[in-house]
């Protein structure tokens, strides 16, 4: 099958068909979704949190994206594969940021990168544009400002908050942004500003009139049951399978049924002659 392109989204959003977006931050489980036939991947920062067990994507550095990113390309053969920019990649100056992303496609094998950020990126976004790498932008919360948030909620309720939320929105689409990000972010806003902008939005946490919709692996896989996100569903209880899976082989291992001769392998016990003898 031939890659999705930024084209097909954009046709994906006139002919108004809904696009699906997962995380994804290795080569297994992109090669899985993307089987499954969903149309893009992300390589969010959220690895820091569901795969290196860091309580933000704070610590998250570009290295780390780089090497999940790349193994997510070897794993997905049609979606659109994009990266996120960790913290502080992009935020210095307009040169760092595309430095950085040049090294998220050359390195890592992305079709896109993401940032967080309305007004304040367009530059960069421009830039970007112009340097031919697409750039999804992410607005409402952004988890790498949650040292300034001090925790996740929504954005955009208060009517200066939601012409800020819009403006953002409208100045990224104009800059040439691919696609948009809405996190949190009230449905009717959500609506108003995927009406507004030609760029498809892809909510989180920001209701059905978005033009498509993602959700991190882990929620949907219910690998992590004690914290089930309110904008989130859980497809399976994956947690309870692998809990299951490991006590079943700790207890095959402990009383010796496996392995069993169907999982090892034999010889001529001639050539074993002589040799318990130290012969």
């Amino acid at each position: 099958m031939s890659r999705v392109t930024p084209a097909q989204l954009r046709q994906m959003k006139e002919r108004g068909e809904k696009i699906a977006m997962l995380t994804a931050y290795d080569y297994p489980t992109a090669r899985m979704i993307d089987e499954a036939g969903v149309p893009t991947i992300l390589v969010g920062d959220t690895l820091g949190m569901v795969v290196l067990g860091y309580d933000s994507t704070i610590p998250v550095r570009l290295d780390d994206i780089i090497r999940h990113t790349a193994a997510v390309r070897r794993g997905a053969r049609r979606a659109l594969i994009i990266a996120d920019l960790p913290f502080m990649t992009y935020h210095i100056s307009v040169e760092e940021g595309l430095r950085n992303a040049a090294r998220l496609v050359q390195e890592g094998g992305c079709h896109a990168v993401k940032l967080e950020g309305g007004r304040a990126v367009v530059e960069l976004v421009r830039r970007l544009v112009e340097a031919g790498i697409p750039v999804v932008g992410h607005l409402g919360f952004t988890p790498q400002s949650i040292l300034q948030f001090g925790t996740a909620r929504v954005q955009g309720r208060a009517r200066q908050a939601a012409r800020d939320l819009l403006a953002d929105a409208i100045a990224l689409d104009q800059a040439g942004a691919l696609l948009i990000v809405l996190e949190l972010v009230p449905t009717p806003l959500a609506g108003l500003i995927s009406r507004r902008v030609s760029a498809p939005t892809i909510g989180i946490g920001a209701g059905p009139e978005c033009d498509g919709q993602v959700q991190v692996i882990s929620d949907v896989l219910g690998l992590y049951p004690d914290f089930v996100p309110r904008h989130a569903r859980q497809y399976a209880h994956v947690a309870d399978t692998i809990r299951s899976v490991a006590g079943a082989y700790l207890q095959d291992v402990q009383q010796g049924t496996f392995p069993a001769a169907e999982n090892s392998s034999q010889m001529d016990l001639g050539i074993l002659a002589g040799l318990e003898d130290g012969e």
